[in-house]
């Protein structure tokens, strides 16, 4: 499969910019897959506007791989079906990414998987090959690059990525099947390495820039990149966000992206409430992925701000030991009432009945 085999109205969108939510894992009281709420969540996502839902990544939870827990196939199965009804019933197509990660058997493997149940690129987790050298990196993704596109993915160190050097997203910027890249290492220097390395490397109009940064998310959506190449200054933007945050809040979200769109098209300088703005929304993640535990609650978080809009029925994961920090659920009280204009309770209040019942 080819980045050409895909819809053309789903790569323009993508290549504009738009919001991709990584799906969160709906869970019952006994640990086992909510097949109903997890398709009323692939549902809300198309219903607020979202132009992908990336599915099997770290916010679906990687334990659905292990042998004893065997959700792999079926979640990725449950939730294309449901987006492909989904954006039936709304007259639109949206971006379908799956997670594939493990060595390079696996992820081709599951790269196989996810081309079967009709998605049309991989999000490549590099997490098992952090003792690896940079070439040895970029020969795997290059051998899952064979099965599908795919979209390169810089994860934090403290939730299991690994630093990834420029010479290594530099490789990576020249394999011909890289649809886009996610940003997420919540590190300024790193992050300027990618976007360095993909205009040295002549990719800046071929490969598109996603924030994956839930620390800074407005201003990697507000920042014109100006590099200097052998080719020339180059002036590139991240366009939109594939996001765990915005798992969350995603009718907000989609809204935030066009007023990020707007101000880059007036070039007439950034507002100040936009740079408030983007405080407010790193605040608010603040709470929901646990910064002050290191992230140790972030997926319970985010569990916790879809159970109380009846999303969720609660903010159970497959590891029983991740669960809620202490006080976590107090800061989320926190930016509730700090923020009410980031939420979308209302409209989630207005069309849950109907995402539950499909």
């Amino acid at each position: 499969m080819k980045i050409s085999d895909i819809p053309p109205e789903v790569l323009a969108q993508l290549r504009e910019g738009t919001v991709i939510p990584a799906q969160p894992l709906a869970l019952t009281a006994e640990r086992k897959l909510d097949e109903r709420r997890m398709s009323a969540l692939t549902r809300y996502y198309v219903a607020a506007g979202a132009g992908g839902v990336a599915v099997g990544v770290h916010s679906t939870q990687f334990e659905i791989r292990q042998p004893e827990v065997g959700l792999f196939k079926p979640v990725l199965r449950l939730a294309s079906e449901t987006m492909d009804a989904a954006c039936a019933k709304y007259g639109r197509k949206i971006l379908k990414v799956a997670g594939a990660c493990g060595q390079t058997s696996q992820a081709v493997n599951e790269a196989e998987t996810a081309r079967e149940y009709g998605y049309h690129a991989c999000l490549l987790s590099l997490a098992a090959l952090k003792h690896e050298t940079p070439e040895k990196m970029a020969a795997h993704c290059r051998a899952v690059a064979k099965v599908m596109p795919i979209i390169g993915f810089y994860l934090q160190p403290s939730v299991g990525g690994c630093v990834l050097p420029y010479r290594f997203w530099r490789e990576f910027a020249e394999i011909e099947n890289v649809l886009a890249i996610k940003m997420a290492p919540f590190n300024r220097y790193q992050t300027f390495d990618v976007v360095r390395a993909v205009c040295d490397a002549g990719r800046e109009k071929e490969i598109s820039l996603y924030t994956g940064n839930d620390d800074n998310i407005i201003i990697d959506l507000l920042t014109p990149f100006n590099i200097r190449t052998a080719a020339g200054e180059k002036t590139v933007r991240i366009v939109g966000g594939l996001l765990g945050h915005w798992c969350v809040w995603t009718k907000r979200a989609v809204e935030l992206l066009e007023k990020c769109k707007a101000v880059r098209a007036a070039q007439s300088g950034i507002p100040h409430e936009m740079l408030t703005l983007a405080a407010e929304v790193t605040d608010s993640n603040a709470a929901f992925f646990d910064a002050a535990n290191g992230f140790s609650g972030c997926i319970p978080g985010i569990h916790e701000v879809l159970r109380r809009q009846g999303l969720l029925a609660g903010t159970w994961c497959l590891n029983p030991h991740e669960v809620l920090s202490p006080g976590q659920s107090e800061e989320i009280d926190r930016v509730y009432k700090s923020y009410p204009h980031l939420n979308d309770d209302e409209f989630v209040r207005a069309h849950l009945a109907n995402w539950l019942d499909g």
